[in-house]
């Protein structure tokens, strides 16, 4: 089944971005806003300290569970922010590669962007979504 997400690209954009310029869902749809995943365990402690990458492993894999529990997948996911704890650009790519491969081809258009904290002890990495699905 469809789910209606369509990725829009425009030729006099730059072609080479990891992301859609924008999006667009068929209606009528069901709309699911996902709280910031953030890179907790079950009991509620952050993983690994320290570790961007593997922050962002857990946070993807937390965003996944979120999505499933409203019925939908990370295909279904029209709009994504992703949030890094850092000033370094290097650490920012670190963690946007590792979001990427969670996303493989559904590249959603996506804001990348460096803060200077985030909400639990020792997070780097958190991960909003916007998704839809048919109604």
């Amino acid at each position: 089944m469809s789910t209606g997400v369509r990725l829009i690209r425009h030729p006099d954009l730059a072609p080479s971005v990891e992301y859609a310029y924008a999006s667009t869902a068929d209606a009528p749809v069901r709309s699911v806003w996902v709280a910031g995943a953030c890179p907790l365990d079950a009991d509620g402690r952050t993983v690994a300290p320290g570790d961007y990458a593997a922050q962002a492993r857990r946070v993807m894999e937390n965003l996944r569970v979120a999505l499933e529990g409203a019925g939908a997948a990370l295909t279904d996911v029209v709009k994504t922010t992703v949030y890094v704890a850092s000033s370094r650009q290097a650490d920012l790519v670190e963690a946007w590669k590792v979001y990427r491969e969670h996303m493989g081809g559904h590249d959603v258009p996506s804001t990348l962007l460096g803060v200077t904290v985030l909400g639990y002890d020792d997070q780097l990495v958190e991960v909003e979504a916007v998704a839809v699905l048919p109604a």
